[in-house]
């Protein structure tokens, strides 16, 4: 079958409800003030879809949400960024996943209530659908138990079907971090941890010895590292890159998803890994800019202007 997208993503699909300008953190018994509060689409899976999109390329999503208003609002904002949600489930008997954002800076905390998320398996899942793109991207691995030692064979039926591959596994409610890396890595092309998820997936205490670990395992490793900028590894090669800083920072959830997506759209169109980093910093920066991942991209024009604009970045 010919691709006719160049990413799909599978994934968990959930809406945040944000709380912005906190007049301190909850504690128990009693009520505090936010100044904003707004209602995004959520999730790992689909801020990068949206932002991906956003870019240029064709972005297709496969996911599980209920029959309700929380799942509807998740396909309209999709839709409206022109990814392909046609193979998205909705159940009457599932309610879609909210997360509450609490947001401090460029700081946050959440909680989650995972909902239709925890329900998409590997059985909702085909090669003729992953055929139908370039590349796999996969999200979330602890938010989603249907993958609980299946997810290298969604890989390894990706790598079958002729698509490169990409993981972001996120943080592990539980931190168990169980994810048998040794199993899933060997089928993944790119893997994008953030510092402290690397950390405790390899029980190390530094990056070096994190990325040493997985080293044997791990074609390209992305670690991001917030303000800090972000750490490539492949080969013998280290490459760090530091932060492209935006001074009038609106949140930054989503910022890592971002990183992927500016990530993967130079990995597609061919550019080296330095390059690609380069262009993940400047993608993760600029989404800072807007509320809840997804508000800063219009479309590619608009990006590199404002990259322009906001960082002198110019192609």
């Amino acid at each position: 079958m010919a691709s006719n997208v160049d990413v799909i993503v599978v994934g968990e699909l959930n809406v945040d409800l944000i709380f912005d300008r906190i007049e301190s953190f909850p504690e128990t018994g009693k009520e505090k003030l936010a100044e904003q509060m707004s209602l995004t689409l959520g999730s790992s899976s689909a801020i990068f879809a949206s932002n991906l999109s956003s870019l240029g390329l064709k972005v297709s999503f496969v996911a599980k949400v209920g029959n309700d208003v929380f799942g509807r609002f998740c396909i309209d904002r999709l839709n409206e960024k022109a990814v392909d949600t046609r193979m998205l489930i909705q159940q009457d008997e599932l309610a879609t996943g909210a997360t509450v954002v609490l947001n401090f800076g460029e700081d946050r905390a959440m909680i989650t209530h995972p909902g239709a998320m925890q329900h998409l398996s590997l059985r909702d899942i085909s090669r003729e659908m992953l055929a139908t793109a370039k590349h796999l991207h996969f999200s979330s691995y602890y938010l989603q138990p249907g993958f609980r030692d299946q997810l290298d064979s969604l890989f390894k039926m990706a790598k079958e079907a002729g698509l490169t591959t990409s993981l972001d596994m996120q943080w592990d409610p539980a931190e168990r971090w169980d994810l048998d890396f040794a199993k899933v890595l060997p089928y993944v092309d790119i893997f994008f941890p953030n510092e402290l998820e690397l950390l405790n997936l390899t029980g190390h205490h530094t990056v070096d010895d994190s990325l040493k670990a997985l080293g044997k395992y791990g074609k390209f490793i992305l670690v991001k590292q917030g303000s800090q900028g972000s750490l490539l590894s492949y080969g013998d090669k280290m490459i760090r890159r530091p932060a492209f800083r935006n001074a009038e920072l609106v949140d930054a959830i989503g910022a890592g998803d971002s990183f992927n997506a500016g990530y993967i759209f130079k990995f597609l169109k061919g550019s080296s890994p330095e390059d690609c980093q380069l262009f993940g910093n400047l993608i993760g920066a600029i989404s800072t800019t807007g509320a809840g991942g997804t508000a800063a991209f219009a479309d590619y024009e608009a990006t590199m202007i404002m990259a322009k604009n906001l960082f002198g970045y110019e192609e």
